[in-house]
């Protein structure tokens, strides 16, 4: 009987390795480490969402950043936007995304938009892409296409 269960417990430990394996067929990743890495924050619909800069398709900003430099993401077109605020700002401001994971535009790619406030227009918390294109529809702000491509992974979604 003992022999039995050990066989048994044998099979199962077998079928539960290979129904790991037959979810990522031939894929090995090697060993994994813990690393350190630059996270920011930033809005979506009113939440903040956490996010890391890996790529930048601008060689100066990729530099100042610590990122690397990828001239070939700069070709993507379509990509959703990512609201970065320059010159006046509320108090608080983070960038703002256009899209966050579950959404079916999402991707890690983002079209970099730089936000100005225009002269008069007094600043309020930027927390989502329709309000930010609302204003701008408005008057109150400017937003300009920077060409600039980002390969920035949401990683963690907030409340």
């Amino acid at each position: 009987m003992p022999r039995r269960i050990v066989f048994i417990a044998a099979v199962a430990l077998a079928l539960a390795a290979g129904a790991t394996y037959a979810a990522t067929p031939g894929l090995i990743l090697g060993p994994a480490s813990t690393a350190k890495t630059r996270d920011f924050k930033g809005f979506y619909d009113g939440h903040k969402d956490t996010f890391l800069i890996t790529d930048v398709s601008n060689k100066a900003q990729a530099t100042a950043w610590k990122a690397n430099y990828s001239a070939a993401i700069g070709r993507v077109k379509g990509a959703p936007a990512q609201y970065f605020v320059s010159g006046a700002a509320a108090k608080g401001q983070l960038s703002v995304f256009g899209s966050e994971p579950g959404e079916a535009d999402y991707n890690p790619l983002w079209e970099e938009f730089i936000v100005t406030w225009k002269p008069g227009a007094k600043p309020v918390l930027l927390v989502k892409d329709d309000q930010i294109k609302s204003l701008a529809k408005a008057k109150k702000l400017t937003l300009k296409d920077a060409h600039i491509v980002l390969n920035a992974p949401i990683t963690k979604v907030g409340k």
